[in-house]
């Protein structure tokens, strides 16, 4: 994103052949203009390096699942590019613990409270994908509205025009917004309320996303996920 020329933004080659059309757009290069210069004058997250981390850490070949975020961590040292994640050290925010205590509750396994790196994840196929994939530090959703929304609808648009039998994870009102940019007959979509302590206990407790994941790939012959 810091490359003065939208053709050589700095994306994982699988994707930026995906998408590359997109990078050639008057409203990419709006985007990239706007995002470039709130980096020079404010403190914005995740650092330059890991705006794309999501595209790096799972190609565009190897997505077999899709989870949405809304944009990233707006606090100190949390926001990396995954959405969900925090890097090695950081205290799980409270959405991630109630994913972990959903995935114990639905797989029988046990979780590290402690660890909230979800590289793992992606490098087995998990795309964690944020809708904003910048945010000004302390400031939630300050880079709503500014162009991010469109790239990553088209991102998500392209994963389900191109390929078959991908699972789609949609938590909060907001990801199941984007419901209507997947074909629901080519691909197997979950949805339900969001994480939050706000919402936890209104449908995403015992929704078992990630058993109903894992025996959709099974089905396709596909691996499944060690959540």
């Amino acid at each position: 994103m810091d490359s003065a020329k939208n053709k050589e933004v700095n994306i994982e080659p699988e994707w930026k052949a995906a998408l590359g059309r997109y990078f050639d757009t008057p409203e990419f290069k709006t985007l990239a203009d706007f995002v470039r210069e709130e980096y020079k004058q404010k403190k914005v997250f995740p650092k330059p390096a890991d705006v794309f981390r999501a595209f790096w850490l799972t190609p565009f070949s190897q997505v077999k699942v899709v989870i949405l975020g809304q944009d990233p961590y707006h606090d100190d040292d949390q926001a990396h590019g995954l959405c969900f994640s925090v890097p090695e050290g950081q205290k799980l925010p409270p959405s991630l613990k109630n994913i972990y205590k959903e995935i114990e509750a639905d797989l029988g396994v046990k979780k590290d409270m402690t660890k909230g790196n979800l590289e793992d994840w992606a490098k087995q196929g998990v795309f964690l994908l944020n809708a904003i994939l910048t945010v000004v530090a302390h400031t939630p959703a300050s880079h709503r509205g500014k162009g991010w929304e469109e790239f990553t609808d088209n991102v998500i648009k392209t994963i389900s025009n191109k390929y078959e039998h991908v699972v789609f994870i949609l938590w909060g009102n907001y990801a199941r917004g984007k419901k209507v940019l997947i074909d629901e007959s080519k691909h197997l979509i979950i949805e339900s309320p969001h994480p939050s302590p706000f919402s936890a206990y209104s449908g995403f407790f015992g929704s078992k996303p990630f058993s109903k994941c894992n025996e959709y790939l099974k089905k396709w012959g596909r691996e499944i996920i060690n959540w």
